[in-house]
């Protein structure tokens, strides 16, 4: 049985993958935390670490017998990039870990990326290591459109769609390519993936592939009413703007970061979906690999929401 050490597993996409990982019998999961973790019984182990303190990171990997370690720290800043950095080092130390999953999670990997530079500095500690690694791309996360019941760990966050106030804001003409994925299945694949015996450099999976104006008309059958519809240009995008939907005033007062920052945010997954970053190729994807893999689908996520 593998030890899967998962970094930044209470958050977000990390609950997600710690959860669907502990179902499994071939793995044993552990937790990776700067902070003491409540733990009921039978769930996964929480190791506290200092990232900051490699060796002593490194010690703890090894008494674990850690096999892999997976990171989903969220990397957008300078103290979790050290983190994760760190965290390669000390797993690049243990004679035990054999591999490791950098944190991404989302598009394809770009320079235009505002974090690419924390990219390049984990980048740049894994190839300095004897590691076997790679980077998920997933596309954008299929639950911000579940308007009640698809479980997820993630925030709410209506980007370019507002099922619940029938209205949409798409980026650029509506036609380019997207992909969409809901986490469990990210972490499905996830699952799968641990077992292959080579990694490349990027992984890819992906749930369904589509454009947002074929969302909006899944959106509008799924519902049963017609939504207004707007066009933010790139022009507009490159500028930091975009046209703001009723349910982002709540949201962004919810959102972890500054809003300043969450609004950049918006403004940069839709020159994302706009240039292609989204766009998920089947080529060499988990789905092509697992076909038994069925992800769920904007339509089911859709009525998953309105309790259909």
């Amino acid at each position: 049985m593998k030890v899967i050490a998962v970094a930044g597993g209470t958050g977000h996409v990390g609950r997600t993958i710690v959860e669907t990982l502990a179902q499994s019998p071939s793995f044993k999961v552990i937790v990776l935390s700067r902070k003491a973790g409540s733990s009921n019984s039978g769930e996964p182990a929480h190791v506290v670490v200092d990232y900051a303190n490699i060796a002593a990171t490194a010690t703890a990997l090894e008494q674990h017998n850690v096999h892999t370690v997976i990171s989903a720290i969220q990397v957008a800043n300078e103290e979790a990039s050290t983190a994760q950095a760190n965290l390669i080092k000390a797993a690049g130390q243990s004679p035990s870990v054999k591999r490791f999953i950098m944190s991404g999670w989302g598009s394809l990997p770009s320079e235009m990326s505002p974090t690419s530079v924390f990219q390049k500095a984990s980048l740049e500690a894994l190839r300095k290591t004897k590691l076997e690694w790679t980077c998920f791309a997933v596309g954008y996360f299929l639950d911000c459109y579940s308007l009640t019941s698809l479980k997820t760990h993630l925030p709410p966050l209506s980007f370019a769609i507002d099922v619940a106030n029938k209205k949409a804001a798409i980026p650029g003409t509506g036609n380019e390519p997207i992909a969409f994925t809901y986490t469990y299945d990210v972490a499905k694949f996830v699952a799968a993936f641990l077992e292959e015996p080579k990694w490349e450099e990027l992984t890819v999976c992906y749930g369904e592939k589509t454009t947002w104006n074929d969302f909006v008309k899944v959106a509008e059958e799924v519902t049963g009413s017609s939504f207004d519809v707007t066009y933010d240009p790139l022009e507009k995008l490159q500028k930091g703007e975009t046209t703001e939907l009723p349910a982002q005033k709540a949201e962004l007062a919810l959102s972890p970061f500054p809003e300043a920052l969450t609004r950049q945010l918006l403004a940069l997954l839709g020159i994302w979906s706009v240039t292609g970053q989204f766009d998920i190729p089947h080529d060499g994807s988990l789905n092509a690999k697992y076909p038994d893999i069925k992800p769920v689908t904007i339509r089911e996520a859709l009525q998953s929401g309105l309790g259909r």
